[in-house]
């Protein structure tokens, strides 16, 4: 499992952009910036859509006055999913969405989750962290299911 000190693995994003879905890395993601990370199980869940991702939200500009060059959500979901998900919530331009359809940079950082007894496959756990030129300077795991108190905006801006 990805710890503190570690460099993140390489991995594949899909992103949304103007001509439709295209791929970033985690290179072109993390290399040379200060980025705020975190990760929500799936787009839509109660507690990824009502608690944790509008905290970021709320949080964003207070996150960005830290030295933070970007804001990330990360789930198992699709492109399309995602990028539905940044425009009913209004976080477009504010937080950048990263689709990993497949669960690989969660399986890369030991941080997925088997939920396939509640119809929902491999999902990431929810976790929130700090990055620097690709390193993680902080990680946040939350342990308890339907929360994001360790892992929410409130806690990460603690740590910054």
């Amino acid at each position: 499992m990805i710890k503190v000190g570690d460099k993140l693995p390489d991995a594949k994003f899909a992103v949304m952009t103007a001509e439709g879905p295209a791929e970033k890395s985690t290179a072109d993601i993390f290399n040379g910036k200060k980025v705020v990370l975190f990760a929500v199980p799936g787009a839509f869940t109660p507690t990824c859509h009502k608690n944790h991702l509008p905290g970021f939200l709320k949080n964003a500009d207070a996150i960005k006055a830290k030295g933070v060059d970007t804001i990330a959500v990360t789930g198992v979901n699709d492109v399309f999913v995602m990028n539905a998900w940044k425009k009913d919530t209004g976080a477009d331009g504010k937080i950048d969405f990263l689709a990993d359809g497949s669960a690989h940079f969660a399986k890369a950082l030991g941080l997925d989750l088997d939920v396939s007894a509640r119809g929902l496959g491999t999902r990431s756990k929810r976790y929130s962290m700090v990055v620097d030129n690709g390193v993680v300077k902080s990680l946040n795991i939350e342990e308890t299911p339907g929360t994001a108190d360790v892992s929410g905006a409130d806690a990460l801006l603690k740590t910054l």
